[in-house]
């Protein structure tokens, strides 16, 4: 999800720089919610459970697309299933381009031995530059102000109206190394409800959930939202908020691509490696200390940990990230 969305301002810069072109994005259909409201953007739903599934499903799809008089293809996530649907479209005549991941510099920055510090190419150019090489250059330095939906009549009904600042806190990770530690944000959390801010908990699954429940009973002003909404009604509630606290994970783009202030934490990955939410301050990415691990990062996606480096996210101390959120409210 965290890929899809990443792709979601540039799929808007696209739509804005070229007004007369059609866009059709395919994907799974959940991620429908994403691609709402964006001028000539229509999505299709790729069922790769069930009628597109397999070699025969993904030969039925390319049909089905085909119908939509496609005449290039960009493919942003160049793995096995849109490797074979290009294909398809390319044995057809059509201009087909796919984005370069840079896994031979991912390698080098995330080395033990012989790293290469520095910044790659963010996942949102790499997705420009597959348009570039279609012949669309977009400027993604061309931003332009979204307007603030207001909460949906359901989402009230849970959260009540906004009267005061709300801060939304995405405290999970897809691994543990890029979960701050709970026992932290909890103190980010008492420190925050302390100066009357709303503090929204964002998560999934019945293990999440039960620990949000927990710290929306301890402690007032804290409300959990997980399991109680439908996703566009959350992708509403986001843009609502002032502020995103959250891991490296795919709540802090869904914050960035509504143009959100988002502060993101990193365990043992690092900004360097092109997954930083979308035009969003350098400032705002707080990363555990590199002088006392100097190995980080170990791995892109966190699935890969040193030894030693089990804990490196408690250099992060809670009232640096309470003055991160403090500083960018007033920003």
């Amino acid at each position: 999800m965290g890929d899809v969305a990443m792709s979601v301002p540039v799929i808007r810069a696209f739509a804005k720089q070229y007004p007369n072109c059609k866009i059709t994005v395919v994907s799974k259909p959940f991620l429908r919610p994403l691609f709402d409201g964006i001028p000539n953007v229509s999505f299709f739903a790729a069922e790769v459970t069930k009628n597109h599934k397999g070699i025969m499903g993904l030969f039925r799809l390319f049909v089905e697309l085909k119908k939509q008089k496609i005449t290039h293809i960009a493919d942003f996530h160049n793995v096995l299933r849109s490797k074979i649907l290009r294909t398809l479209f390319f044995l057809s005549g059509k201009p087909c381009m796919h984005i370069d991941k840079g896994r031979a510099e991912k390698k080098a920055l995330t080395r033990s031995n012989n790293k290469i510090f520095k910044q790659l190419k963010t996942s949102h150019q790499r997705y420009a530059d597959v348009l570039q090489k279609l012949g669309y250059p977009v400027d993604l330095s061309k931003s332009f102000s979204l307007d603030k939906k207001q909460i949906l009549k359901n989402s009230i009904k849970i959260t009540g109206l906004k009267e005061n600042t709300w801060i939304g806190i995405a405290p999970f990770a897809a691994f543990k190394s890029k979960i701050y530690p709970l026992e932290l944000m909890e103190e980010v959390i008492e420190k925050l409800t302390s100066k009357k801010i709303k503090i929204v908990l964002f998560g999934g699954g019945k293990k999440e959930i039960t620990i949000l429940n927990a710290l929306e009973k301890k402690y007032h002003n804290v409300q959990n939202i997980a399991g109680k909404m439908s996703f566009d009604e959350e992708l509403e509630l986001i843009r609502s908020l002032d502020l995103m606290i959250s891991m490296d994970s795919g709540n802090a783009h869904l914050a960035a691509m509504q143009q959100i202030k988002t502060i993101t934490l990193w365990g043992v990955t690092h900004p360097f490696a092109g997954f930083a939410p979308f035009d969003q301050p350098k400032k705002y990415c707080l990363v555990s200390d590199i002088k006392k691990y100097p190995k980080i990062p170990t791995s892109i996606y966190g699935n890969k940990v040193f030894e030693g480096y089990e804990d490196v996210m408690k250099t992060i101390s809670p009232s640096f990230i309470v003055k991160a959120v403090m500083d960018a409210l007033e920003d």
